[in-house]
């Protein structure tokens, strides 16, 4: 394993979550009036709409199916009699279907903020690096499903398991888990992880009020009395 390696999928993701939680933490209680969403519909609200609903549903689903099935232990599966090979076909076919909803979304709204003057204008540089780096990252991980479909075995799949769930439980050796997967995997979890560090210094911290605003299903209701 060479120091890279070692470095990139044993201590990286311990700084990426680091910097995610602390850094959201920080600029929550400093900078209050920068946590926004900076919505651009005022401005221009053509092909908005189509192209939010694709992204954040599509994002959002492979977040949680990366989420579930990279961190469900093996035992679980095993004891709903899950395959290994159902697995990869359901990450394929699922990864796949979400992944594109929020690739065709991104592109949509990528098109929608350079097409436009004021959009444009109004397009910072944290801004670009966010949408590029959302782009690559979407892009990189659907290639890797014309890879893992020459790994329908699912034995690949397990290594990230493993992996995963090594860095989850702080094991020394996680990051010798997936020594032999493809670089084209290591480069999507490394762009991945790098989007944790990103997220704190820019809009994607709006993140993290879309959660919150689940508290709205149970608060009372706000009366608003006329003059």
């Amino acid at each position: 394993m060479s120091p890279v390696h070692a470095f990139l999928f044993g201590v990286y993701p311990y700084i990426a979550l680091t910097v995610f939680l602390l850094g959201s933490l920080l600029r929550f209680e400093r900078e209050q009036y920068t946590w926004r969403s900076e919505s651009t519909q005022l401005l221009y609200p053509g092909a908005l709409r189509l192209g939010s609903i694709l992204f954040h549903v599509g994002v959002l689903g492979v977040f949680g199916g990366h989420l579930a099935g990279l961190l469900t232990p093996i035992a679980v599966f095993n004891a709903l009699g899950i395959t290994h090979e159902a697995k990869q076909m359901l990450a394929m076919v699922a990864g796949g279907l979400l992944g594109g909803m929020a690739f065709a979304g991104l592109n949509i709204l990528i098109w929608r903020r350079l097409s436009h003057p004021r959009l444009r204008a109004a397009t910072g540089l944290g801004d670009r690096i966010t949408l590029f780096w959302l782009w690559a990252t979407l892009a990189l991980g659907l290639s890797t499903i014309a890879v893992s479909a020459g790994h329908r075995d699912g034995a690949m799949m397990v290594l990230f398991m493993q992996w995963a769930q090594g860095i989850v439980t702080l094991r020394a050796d996680a990051a010798y888990s997936i020594v032999a997967a493809p670089w084209l995997f290591k480069l999507h979890m490394t762009m991945g992880m790098t989007l944790f560090v990103l997220f704190p210094f820019t809009r994607l911290v709006h993140v993290w009020s879309g959660f919150a605003t689940v508290g709205y299903l149970t608060r009372a209701w706000q009366l608003v009395r006329p003059r």
